[in-house]
């Protein structure tokens, strides 16, 4: 089967919901109050995104603090680190149960509910008393809470997602999509910002003392500004067009889910290997060898990583809206190529002194914007409409669980029993050649419509259906 033609699997149910594609549905962008409504959808699916990675953002670079107050014996890095895989390994569990509530019961309710949970476990984690205080129980509780975490982000992620490619006019869906990782990206670059404000105008004495503490604190109202921002939108019109026809209650089971649609999710999780392998070497471990491997300073370290993430963030809209114009598939493999060629000797470079970490880790976050850029994008167009989100966030959760969320012990533990300080670089090669093959097998769905119950497909709907019809217009003549 040739990879973009995913309407014809075999393994797709025959019972179809095809909606009327000869009129638009949702927000009228040619009005003024369309396109503050897809605004507003933005801006309510970034800012849920950007409280969910400001506290991975913080959390990465408060391992150093972590370690001292809740894991404060030989090998506590290690733990603290485990500690942060440990919140993903929860996430396809919170994938498993809010991807199917979130296509029959609607995107908009479930992400009321897990943007509290994450805000608030995240609030909590600043309040814990230290393991000098209550001893093993301060790690148990703090365990507890990244649990509570990443439950709560597997349907989160997955969802804001899903509700951003929803609400999305289909040929800007890559421009309006990318504004939901600038997020990411937001949060990331806020929890860095706030520690090393916080880091200069305390000093390292009062920062180990309790400043740890306070960016933990804005999680909660960062997280009520977000609930705030989704009440005063209606769910997604793909999903009440669904509703409408009945067709919300046809997900099934998991079991169903997997022998319908095994392929996209299969397709799937070797993209995500390539994209959260990138990720969280990047965002998450980049602090911890910089500091731990390299010998730069924590300032010195922090300043690094947000130069280059508001670097990212400069660039990731126009990543995006370059994608809705040449496609999905070839702003991955520029990507994963690039990647690949540039890890070692960026890696290397990075290890030089503190401006060359500045431009290596640079040269390498502006590589991965063009996956990172076109997430909402992909993802959830590999899905039709009534099993959109739970085929979303289960794939996305499990793979990122495995190889995301593992990529900062997995880092550290190979540096350590090897020496090897390189290996990151290396790490990240192989997890793109696994990506390079998935794209091989990934559908392009640029401009494609999300409505309906069949995959989208652009060569039906989308930038390559206008090539498909000049190819049957020849076959024919």
């Amino acid at each position: 089967m040739p990879p973009g033609n995913s309407n014809q699997n075999s393994n797709q149910p025959t019972d179809h919901f095809s909606p009327d594609l000869s009129h638009d549905i949702g927000p009228d962008m040619n009005t003024a109050d369309g396109r503050r409504e897809v605004r507003k959808a933005t801006a309510a699916s970034a800012m849920g995104n950007m409280t969910e990675w400001f506290d991975y953002g913080v959390y990465a670079v408060a391992v150093t603090y972590i370690t001292a107050h809740f894991f404060p014996t030989e090998g506590g890095t290690l733990m603290a680190l485990a500690t942060f895989a440990l919140s993903f390994l929860v996430r396809p569990l919170g994938g498993l149960v809010w991807g199917p509530l979130g296509d029959k019961l609607g995107r908009k309710k479930i992400l009321a509910l897990t943007i509290i949970m994450m805000s608030l476990a995240t609030f909590l984690i600043g309040v814990l008393p230290t393991y000098a205080s209550i001893g093993v129980v301060a790690p148990v509780l703090l365990i507890l809470l990244r649990m509570v975490q990443g439950f709560s982000t597997g349907g989160e992620y997955g969802g804001a997602a899903t509700f951003m490619a929803e609400y999305a006019p289909d040929k800007k869906r890559g421009f309006f999509g990318s504004f939901l990782e600038f997020g990411t990206l937001g949060g990331f670059a806020l929890g860095t910002a706030v520690m090393l404000f916080l880091q200069v105008i305390l000093g390292e004495q009062a920062m180990m003392d309790f400043g740890w503490r306070i960016p933990f604190f804005l999680a909660l109202p960062m997280g009520l500004i977000g609930l705030y921002l989704r009440s005063k939108l209606e769910d997604t019109p793909v999903f009440q067009e669904m509703e409408e026809a009945g067709e919300t209650q046809e997900g099934g089971t998991l079991k169903q889910l997997i022998m319908d649609y095994w392929r996209p999710m299969l397709v799937m999780s070797g993209l995500v290997i390539a994209l959260n392998v990138v990720n969280y070497t990047l965002l998450s471990y980049m602090p911890t060898y910089l500091e731990t491997q390299i010998g730069l300073a924590p300032s010195a370290s922090l300043a690094t990583i947000l130069i280059g993430e508001v670097a990212m963030m400069a660039v990731i809209p126009f990543a995006g809206s370059l994608s809705d114009k040449v496609g999905r598939k070839p702003m991955w493999y520029t990507s994963v190529i690039g990647l690949f060629v540039f890890a070692l000797p960026m890696f290397w470079l990075m290890g030089q002194s503190f401006l060359w970490a500045i431009v290596g880790f640079a040269v390498l976050g502006l590589l991965y914007i063009p996956q990172l850029a076109t997430i909402t994008a992909t993802f959830p167009a590999m899905f039709p409409s009534h099993v959109r989100f739970a085929g979303f966030a289960i794939t996305y959760n499990v793979s990122t669980a495995i190889f995301g969320g593992t990529a900062a012990i997995v880092n550290e533990a190979a540096i350590d029993a090897s020496g090897f300080v390189l290996f990151p670089a290396l790490y990240m090669m192989i997890a793109c050649v696994i990506g390079f093959i998935a794209i091989r097998f990934m559908p392009e769905t640029a401009g494609a419509s999300l409505r309906g119950t069949d995959i989208p497909d652009a060569l039906d709907t989308g930038i390559l259906a206008t090539v498909s019809a000049d190819e049957k217009t020849t076959e024919q003549k």
